[in-house]
């Protein structure tokens, strides 16, 4: 590991397709024996920094189709969270059936997962079959992993039977030296983004991409209003900037004056902090409070002029999803995924069936979604909302920061790369956009 690294950083691409792999790599885990170590506790309790281990594991088996990637960087996502509290299900289970599917996927039913579902690095290696990347090509990876054996999949990938999150529902993903992926989950480094930067934007930009802008998702137009919850996190910050870019209007809700500071920052003008406001959907744990509902709306209206929302970009779930449903407009959008304060979701049904509203679930993205989502970074357009970044040693801590919502935007994790600021290709075009590369940091 350490000549590959120094071939990286010493900028020898070319020697990187001459030398071995590794036969063992360091990755983040979660075991088998401890999926139920945290049995009976309320989700709230359950730390990640018991169950993450960084450990050194066997390099797997580089079949048809595929790339061993050499990662540099990679990032948290609330998946990651999901996997290292064994909830909403073990993801131990994802890996037995992964792994009946043929004698290649076998690989991946293994005692331990290897997590993550973002990268950036160097392409190590490539199996038969492989002719798009070669061997010292900096890139990214997106999440989408798919068989496409299946007709359903070819119309849009995210259909496929066999559609699969590379790092969650799939073994050997980017929390690690070494990540096995599919050569189609391979996208272009953008040259002005340092190895962390790279690496944060993948999952949460791509899932922003088609849940706001795809035709699959609300497919947003010029000059529509979006409730956007969650505006400085992970993925509410790449929606933010998806609908400024756009000509839509977000109307973005936060948590803190902080995080109201960061939003204004990437020039959203119409901001809702939750925790000033007081917002409490729920009386209880079994009662929603439809007045809450009623003075969100009312809040909407003083800050647009009026107007109730087109579109509405929810993740949160449980808590807002009743809020959700009632603020959008005669005719408007609820499009929804993640569910990250719980699954079970509850609205009052007159308000979406006799308003004509929309519910459209949306998740991740298809390759073509996720290349125009990487090509936007690459563009300058949207840019990542990296905020802090671990070493891989303290990942359980960065998984924390997200699990307790102590983060904004992105949190990254240095997996071979020994420091932050490396990997910068385009230093001109960095320099124009500095700044805003920049905002989330240290915030």
């Amino acid at each position: 590991m350490n000549e590959i690294r120094d071939a990286i950083l010493s900028d020898s691409l070319d020697a990187v397709g001459g030398l071995d792999v590794p036969e063992s790599y360091r990755a983040v885990v979660v075991r088998k024996d401890e999926q139920d170590m945290f049995e009976g506790m309320p989700t709230k309790e359950k730390d990640p920094r018991k169950s993450l281990h960084v450990e050194e594991v066997a390099t797997p088996e580089l079949g048809p189709g595929e790339a061993i990637v050499a990662v540099m960087a990679s990032s948290v996502n609330y998946n990651t969270v999901w996997t290292s509290i064994f909830e909403p299900v073990s993801t131990f289970g994802f890996l037995e059936r992964y792994g009946r599917v043929s004698e290649l996927t076998k690989r991946h039913d293994l005692p331990y997962h290897v997590v993550g579902s973002d990268l950036a690095g160097v392409v190590l290696k490539v199996g038969p079959g492989v002719n798009k990347w070669k061997p010292g090509d900096e890139v990214v990876a997106h999440c989408l992993s798919v068989e496409l054996e299946d007709p359903a999949g070819h119309d849009d990938t995210m259909m496929d039977p066999q559609q699969r999150i590379w790092g969650f529902e799939t073994n050997f993903g980017g929390l690690a030296e070494l990540a096995l992926v599919k050569s189609n989950q391979l996208m272009p480094k953008p040259g002005h983004l340092s190895w962390e930067e790279a690496a944060a934007p993948g999952l949460v930009n791509s899932t922003a991409y088609r849940q706001l802008v795809s035709r699959n998702g609300a497919n947003m137009k010029q000059g529509d209003t979006v409730l956007i919850w969650g505006a400085s996190g992970g993925l509410g910050s790449y929606a933010t900037q998806m609908a400024l870019n756009g000509g839509a209007i977000p109307v973005c809700v936060v948590s803190s004056p902080e995080k109201a500071e960061i939003v204004r920052k990437m020039g959203a003008e119409l901001i809702i902090d939750r925790s000033a406001e007081d917002f409490r959907f729920w009386k209880d744990e079994t009662t929603q409070d439809p007045k809450e509902w009623q003075r969100l709306g009312k809040k909407i209206r003083e800050l647009t002029g009026g107007e109730d929302v087109d579109i509405v970009f929810e993740h949160p779930g449980r808590e807002t999803f009743g809020a959700s449903v009632y603020v959008a407009k005669k005719g408007g959008t609820i499009v929804t995924c993640a569910s990250t304060t719980g699954y079970m979701h509850e609205y009052d049904n007159r308000y979406l069936w006799m308003n004509l509203k929309r519910i459209v679930s949306s998740h991740f993205a298809n390759y073509k979604e996720a290349w125009e989502a990487n090509r936007l970074i690459d563009k300058g357009l949207i840019h990542p909302t990296l905020s802090k970044v671990y070493p891989m040693a303290e990942v359980g801590q960065a998984a924390l920061d997200v699990h307790r919502n102590a983060h904004q935007g992105k949190v990254g994790v240095l997996t071979l790369a020994p420091e932050e600021g490396l990997g910068v290709r385009n230093a001109e075009k960095r320099a124009q956009h500095l700044e805003a590369i920049n905002r989330f940091r240290g915030v």
